[in-house]
């Protein structure tokens, strides 16, 4: 990226002005951070490609994680999300409009609605994961099977440090 300096001058630079900490630990989280922000920057090139935003393509993948009939209640899309209800609402009525997905009253229970994943919303997440597989497929290509499962294993356990509950 332009205007970032060498990771290990970072490191060298911060051990200059924080002697106590550890580079090994600020290598990994800044190497980390660089990675995420660099990986997101790519990925939503791709989307955008496709004529979606990360925001809609996150709908999207919420909605295939539930499976099939790919539903959801538009209050359980934004806790997934971590958005307020009424953020969920613009982007619902966004993709709406885009015929990404359907809004419907529940017809079980009148008040409730729910979100269901269109044919065109569902060829637009396999597009997108196509292009994904590509991409993650030549940034990680210099690892091995064993490099790649205990990478996978080792973030597994970050993650599950900082969720427990795994939400």
């Amino acid at each position: 990226m332009p205007n970032e300096i060498d990771l290990d001058e970072q490191i060298a630079i911060y051990q200059r002005e924080f002697p106590e900490v550890d580079p090994r630990i600020e290598k990994v989280v800044s190497a980390l951070q660089r990675l995420s922000r660099r990986m997101n920057v790519s990925y939503g090139r791709q989307v955008a490609e496709l004529g979606i935003s990360n925001a809609e393509w996150e709908v999207l993948k919420a909605l295939v994680l539930v499976g099939k009939p790919y539903r959801l209640g538009p209050g359980d899309l934004a806790k997934r999300l971590c958005l307020t209800p009424a953020a969920m609402t613009h982007r619902i009525d966004r993709m709406v409009a885009e015929g990404l997905v359907t809004r419907e009253r529940d017809e079980n229970n009148r008040v409730r609605v729910i979100v269901e994943l269109t044919d065109e919303g569902r060829g637009k997440w396999l597009d997108a994961m196509r292009m994904a597989a590509g991409f993650e497929a030549e940034l990680l290509q210099d690892l091995s099977s064993e490099e790649l499962a205990g990478l996978g294993d080792m973030l597994s356990r970050l993650l599950q440090r900082l969720d427990p509950d795994g939400s």
